[in-house]
């Protein structure tokens, strides 16, 4: 473990003056810089489309929204019980950019309102930033953070309204959709580019899943993530690149007086091609090594592949993206280590200046590879789909409807052990308020 962040350390550290050199010594203007493919980016795939795509403006606004479930507790025993939300949302946003930088700040606290469990009323609250910078034409650095305390997180976009060409880092297993949630994932990057055709890149995260009412979460518990990558990124022609990442991860998951770490290291090799500029393929896979260990239990390791393919497509007024990846996973709020298969796809269209539509589906499957009887039938998996309506009235207030359903079968937790569909429809009116910005 010193190893692997004494030389993620020394990497950190040569980067800059790499980049700063070598770009100044090959003489390199804006139309040699590289990209950074889907593989090691860790970016969702854009999916605005049309006149939901801005920037540089102050957004301030509110949306009110009426939705039904048919069942609010999914998966528990002892029949259904159906439900009636109000929300409101209050919503800030600053976004900033200029030629080197960009900010984006959202800020979002909320009201949920339940028909007729008034007792599960509660307050809710989002936030998230964003914020890029370009040191030279050839060396950058992201940085984001993202989070999100609500027992509403179940919606259209509910675990497959983004697409990632990219390994995802904690991936929760069950998700109670209409339990108390709080999470936070933070992420950073910093990417150099050497010459005209080579880069290197180092990412880290940091992201923690709790819930703070174990009433409703029985058999999930709280769970952490921590991990660095560092690739190089080698251009083969104008569209195509090469490229290697090594990535470790540390999952924690504690359940009752139990816990559970699993820590992963993988190297991966990719491909990514871009036969037009909105069209993106790529393809990653390579071998990755695990080990687990649960007080009381003798630890375990072992191999396992870890793959992801994936495309991208992004045009004036249609997005699409869709993936597939596998690879081993621990945490997401359960105990254990995980085999872990996944397949999503996202779709938007812009019909016509006001009409937006889009829709998403997630599938994913959970192997367990632990043989500890606490931990040996929590495997299952989980289907997530979902579309939305959007009706842009004038220039302020837009009126959407949304679908959402969701199932989930694992017999091994006892708060998603039987009753595993719900479906929720709402129906939403936004009032939005924008401001432009200088640059």
């Amino acid at each position: 473990m010193r190893f692997r962040i004494s030389l993620i350390f020394v990497l950190l550290t040569a980067v800059p003056v790499w980049g700063q050199a070598d770009n100044g010594a090959a003489g390199q203007t804006e139309d040699t810089q590289m990209q950074t493919p889907p593989p090691v980016s860790g970016a969702a795939f854009p999916t605005a489309v049309g006149n939901e795509e801005r920037s540089n403006n102050l957004r301030m606004g509110v949306t009110v929204s009426g939705a039904y479930t048919n069942n609010l507790y999914v998966g528990e025993g002892g029949g259904t019980l159906s439900e009636t939300t109000y929300t409101v949302d209050p919503v800030i946003s600053y976004d900033q950019s200029s030629s080197i930088q960009r900010t984006t700040v959202t800020y979002s606290p909320g009201f949920i309102f339940y028909q007729p469990t008034s007792v599960l009323n509660q307050a809710s609250q989002a936030a998230s930033a964003k914020y890029s910078l370009r040191f030279t034409p050839h060396t950058s650095l992201l940085l984001s953070d993202v989070f999100q305390d609500t027992s509403m997180a179940f919606g259209s976009d509910y675990g497959g309204g983004t697409v990632s060409g990219s390994l995802q880092s904690q991936v929760p297993g069950v998700v109670p959709p209409f339990a108390q949630m709080r999470s936070n994932l933070a992420t950073g990057e910093y990417t150099a580019q050497l010459s005209r055709s080579s880069m290197i890149g180092l990412s880290g995260v940091d992201s923690i899943l709790q819930y703070p009412n174990t009433s409703e979460t029985t058999g999930l518990g709280n769970s952490s993530e921590r991990g660095a990558s560092v690739f190089y990124n080698g251009r083969v022609s104008g569209s195509q690149y090469l490229g290697v990442t090594y990535q470790y991860s540390d999952f924690l998951t504690t359940l009752g007086s139990g816990t559970s770490q699993t820590v992963t290291d993988s190297v991966n090799a990719y491909y990514s091609f871009n036969p037009t500029d909105h069209l993106s393929l790529s393809v990653s896979g390579g071998p990755q090594y695990y080990t687990f260990s649960q007080r009381s239990f003798p630890e375990q390791s072992g191999w396992g592949p870890a793959v992801i393919a994936s495309i991208g497509w992004q045009g004036d007024r249609t997005s699409f993206a869709a993936n597939y990846s596998r690879q081993v996973t621990g945490g997401g709020g359960e105990l254990g280590v995980y085999n872990t298969s996944m397949a999503g796809a996202s779709a938007r269209w812009q019909a016509t200046r006001n009409w937006v539509a889009g829709v998403n589906a997630k599938y994913s499957d959970y192997e367990t590879l632990a043989s500890l009887a606490t931990v040996g039938e929590q495997g299952g998996h989980s289907i997530v789909g979902g579309f939305d309506l959007h009706r842009k009235i004038g220039q302020q207030l837009q009126i959407s409807f949304d679908y959402a359903h969701i199932r989930e079968v694992f017999a091994g937790i006892s708060s998603v052990a039987g009753n595993p569909n719900s479906n929720l429809e709402t129906v939403s009116l936004t009032w939005q308020l924008s401001r432009p910005l200088g640059r």
